[in-house]
Parts: structure tokens; C-alpha cells; sequence
């Protein structure tokens, strides 16, 4: 007799992974549903409602009414160990990290999938709204990761790290469907999370405030925020110049184009004071509380080492408007490894630095010490520890941590 595939959906208590269960066992697999908690630390929650404890019932009394079988698993540990620490030391750093896409790489397709294959899983499931594909090539499958139906919801940039092992195993049972037709299915089939709200905050930690959250590890200390005027000479270097094909550039331009501008503090004027260069990222316009400047004024550098906050005027200031960013040697990912540029090589794709950020067209040029990305038009908040994830049409290729 002929096995069902056997499926481990990680249930996260929404409406989104609840769908996607159901969705597998119309599709003929045996599903086992699994609850990841995460988080302990209760002290950082935003309401006195204890999360992870709501979400889990939720999740188990969706398993209850799909009548699949279902666990909770405790990653908490894990999850400290591999996405807390690393975003206390990133923000400590004055970097941006991002906590889902790590979450995905290291915890939902990693950690997890290896506690789904101890149960005999055949794949991991989760309620992302994004898609896979494949093709032959050389007489190998190549898995490919592809957009979301639902462009207001397409979650493939938080999976833009993931591997062709990881992709190989896992399944996005909800991707090809709207927002609006999951909530329909979850109504039809009266589950309890069809009118849940989808969860704001970290990946999995359920309702906490990142600055609190910060808050705890990295303790407030006073320091300056400085505006920096836009006509700086610094930013004359940040142009690509004019007719010139971008792969003719040398490296010394390519830099300048896509390092990091480095301020001091001579060079600007105090408008105000902060309690704490970590606690801000660079595009960031809220939580400043600088009055009487007219125009709105944007975080453009942080120091956290001289606890400085340097700021520009306006959201077209040239501080806030870079042209390129560089991807260090060791933090470019291909997902098509098939595509994979090598140094001196250069290819046309689009790109993206943020979540829901539209696609713009850029060139990447590989050199010897990492990735040049150069876009078309200038983007705006170019923050390092962020992620650029490249695309072609509805594609992830590929993605790499910024410099």
C-alpha cells in the first residue's frame, strides 16, 4: 500500500498556518500540526495577556477541529541563542538586523525541520504566502522560491535566505491564495482563527515593542542628535557619474558609491538629545522629538560607539539617498546556486531592501571581496544588517546582509 507524504505544519495559532493544515489534508497528506513557542520572558510583552499561551490553545483547538494530531515544541533557547543575542549585538553595533528572516533561516527551516524529520516528516509546512517552483537543469531538480499570489501579502523576501535543501523540504500550502480567500476557507470551516488579527511584533515572540524589548539588554545613555547639512561636500562622491556604464567602474568609485558615509561630529549642528544611539536606524523618523525644524528630519548614521545620531532634513536629503550597497564575500546568498555570479561578472535583476518594498531595477557586480548592488534610482534608508534580496520577475535568486 501506498504511503501519504507525511507533513509537519508549524501552527502558529493564525488564521494563515490554520489554512494551510486544512489545504494539506484536502491535498491527501498525513499532517501533524506543531506549536513552536519561542519566548518565556513575559516582561517585555505589550498587555498582561500571556501571548504564546493564547496562540497555542488556538493552534491546538484548529489541530482538534482538522482532527490531526498535534505538539508544542519548545525552541526558546534556540531561538535566544540564534535570533536574540544576534540582534542585541547587531543594534549594539548600530546595525539593523532583521529578526523574521533570520527566524525563517535558522529556526522554521532548520531547528524545526530537523524536529519534524525526527518525527518521519517528509516536509515542513508553513503559512507563508509565497510559492515554489522548480525545474530540471542538468539533469538536477533546482527548487525556486516565487512571490505570492496576493501582492499586498507576498512574504518571499523574509525567505530570501533559505537554501535548496531547505526549499527541497519544505511547502507554502497557501501561496497561489488572497489574503480575503484564506479567511474565507478558515470561516467555511468555522475555525477559531478566522477572524483572528495577524500578529504584529517579532517572528514568533507574539506582541512585544522593540524599543521595550531593546530596552532591557541595552540601557538608555544620553547622547547628541546632530543635523547634517545636505550640501556636504562627502555627498559629491555618492553620485555614479554621469554616461558612465556602471561595469566600468573602478573600485575605488564603486566604494564610495556603496559604503557606509562615515560623520563627525564637527560637521553638524545639536538639535536635541536621544537616550540611546541604538535604539534608532538609519531612515527612521519617529522617537526623535526635535520640534521647530520645519520639514521632518530622518535618522541618516548612527554611532553607537560615540553615541551619536547624525540627521538630515527632509526625506530627499542626500544622507538619506544612496545609489549602491555592498554585500561582504561571506554574506552572499544565491538560492538559484545555478546563477551564482563570479567575480568580474556582472547581471540585470530587480531588487529590494525592505519587506513590501516595490522591486527596482539594479545591476550586480561581483569583484573579488563581495557584491556591488547598483540600483537605478536612489533608495532611500540603506541601513546596515539589513538584508537586499535580488529578483527576476516573480524570483528570489538570491540575497546578502548588507554591508
Amino acid at each position: 500500500m501506498n504511503q501519504k507524504p507525511r507533513v509537519v505544519v508549524g501552527l502558529s495559532g493564525g488564521v494563515d498556518s490554520s489554512v494551510a493544515a486544512h489545504l494539506l489534508i484536502e491535498q491527501g497528506y498525513e499532517v501533524i500540526g506543531m506549536f513552536m513557542k519561542n519566548w518565556h520572558d513575559e516582561s517585555v510583552t505589550i498587555s498582561n495577556e500571556c501571548p504564546w499561551m493564547e496562540d497555542s490553545t488556538d493552534a491546538m483547538l484548529v489541530a482538534e477541529k482538522l482532527g490531526i494530531p498535534f505538539q508544542a515544541i519548545d525552541l526558546s533557547e534556540e531561538y535566544r541563542e540564534r535570533i536574540v543575542d544576534y540582534m542585541f549585538s547587531e543594534y549594539e553595533a548600530g546595525r539593523t538586523p532583521n529578526p523574521d528572516i533570520l527566524c525563517n533561516r535558522e529556526i522554521k527551516f532548520d531547528i524545526f525541520l530537523k524536529a519534524a524529520q525526527k518525527l518521519k516528516a517528509d516536509f515542513v509546512a508553513t503559512g507563508h504566502y509565497c510559492q515554489k517552483g522548480s525545474l530540471e537543469k542538468d539533469g538536477q531538480t533546482v527548487f525556486q522560491l516565487l512571490a505570492g499570489a496576493d501582492p499586498n501579502k507576498d512574504q518571499s523576501y523574509f525567505l530570501c535566505q533559505l537554501s535548496q535543501d531547505q526549499l527541497a523540504k519544505a511547502l507554502f500550502p497557501i501561496g497561489h491564495l488572497q489574503k480575503s480567500e484564506v479567511r474565507a476557507i478558515a470561516k467555511e470551516l468555522d475555525l477559531i482563527t478566522a477572524e483572528k488579527k495577524d500578529s504584529q511584533g517579532l517572528c514568533f515572540i507574539g506582541k512585544v515593542r522593540l524599543p521595550d524589548f531593546l530596552q532591557q539588554q541595552l540601557k538608555p545613555k544620553k547622547g547628541r542628535i546632530l543635523e547634517i547639512p545636505e550640501n556636504l561636500e562627502i555627498y559629491q562622491k555618492y553620485q555614479i557619474p554621469a554616461g558612465l556604464d556602471v561595469e566600468d567602474l573602478d573600485e575605488e568609485t564603486l566604494q564610495g558609491l556603496a559604503y557606509p558615509i562615515h560623520y563627525s561630529q564637527n560637521q553638524g549642528k545639536m538639535v536635541g538629545e536621544h537616550n540611546g544611539a541604538h535604539y534608532f536606524t538609519v531612515g527612521q523618523r519617529k522617537g526623535l522629538h526635535v520640534g521647530g525644524t520645519g520639514k521632518p528630519l530622518f535618522v541618516i548614521a548612527t554611532d553607537t560607539r560615540e553615541n551619536v545620531i547624525y540627521t538630515g532634513l527632509g526625506d530627499e536629503h542626500p544622507g538619506l539617498l544612496r545609489n549602491a550597497l555592498f554585500v561582504k564575500e561571506d554574506q552572499i546568498h544565491w538560492i538559484r546556486e545555478d546563477l551564482e555570479l563570479n567575480p568580474g561578472e556582472s547581471a540585470r535583476y530587480q531588487a529590494r531592501i525592505r519587506y513590501r518594498q516595490p522591486l527596482v531595477g539594479a545591476t550586480l557586480l561581483r569583484k573579488e571581496n563581495g557584491l556591488y548592488v547598483l540600483f537605478d534610482q536612489p533608495q532611500k534608508g540603506i541601513a546596515s544588517g539589513q538584508f537586499v534580496a535580488w529578483y527576476e520577475g516573480e524570483e528570489c535568486i538570491g540575497s546578502g546582509t548588507i554591508f
